[in-house]
């Protein structure tokens, strides 16, 4: 039965690389992976409306996203911290050493006048301050206080629990594969994201279409 396996595996790979000359053994198990993935037709199908496979992938990512956000929220009850986007400033700030406003609210995807509305509610509940940068007095910049800090440490630790409970069906090969197919795209949109904020979908979607 090995032996069979093996032979049937190496006639795979005899084919894919065929129709796939240079094609590397990363590409051709991803590949096979990709083939047990059930695929749909785009349209109306049985009265419902069924999306393509981008439509599936990203319908995937963000029913993912939205249970990812509600179970955070959840377990930051009692932290100090009401949301878990006001994490994610924490954690920026943290990180980036005192960085400029915009470049925190921007750094996790909000609106400068959201971002700057939650950041003042954090600032009245003695989490963050902000000081005048000192070779531009007109550039605000935000430090945690020490509130702020403990607080972060302490949410932290919740965080990575909620993470942990939501990626817990993978083992951490197919984490780390993941991670390698999914991070080329959000390096092209963040580096793109803020650029195009004032462009039409239009602009945009050819800019990104190649």
């Amino acid at each position: 039965m090995v032996v069979n396996q093996t032979v049937e595996l190496v006639k795979l790979w005899g084919a894919y690389e065929a129709q796939h000359p240079g094609a590397s053994i990363e590409d051709f198990c991803r590949h096979q992976l990709a083939q047990s993935v059930q695929q749909e037709n785009y349209g109306i199908s049985k009265g419902e409306l069924r999306p393509d496979l981008n439509g599936q992938l990203v319908i995937l990512l963000r029913r993912m996203g939205k249970f990812h956000i509600a179970y955070s929220n959840k377990a930051l009850e009692g932290t100090g911290l009401d949301q878990m986007e006001e994490f994610g400033i924490l954690v920026t700030i943290y990180n980036q050493k005192n960085p400029i406003k915009s470049e925190a609210i921007y750094n996790n995807i909000m609106e400068l006048s959201s971002g700057s509305n939650m950041l003042i509610r954090m600032k009245k509940r003695g989490l963050v301050s902000e000081y005048a940068d000192e070779q531009d007095k007109r550039v605000k910049r935000l430090k945690l206080t020490t509130k702020g800090e403990v607080t972060l440490l302490k949410a932290k630790d919740l965080v990575l629990k909620v993470a942990h409970m939501m990626v817990n069906d993978l083992n951490d090969e197919d984490k780390r594969l993941c991670i390698q197919l999914l991070h080329p795209i959000d390096q092209r949109f963040s580096g793109l994201f803020q650029k195009q904020r004032n462009k039409s979908f239009e602009e945009i979607y050819n800019e990104n279409i190649r």
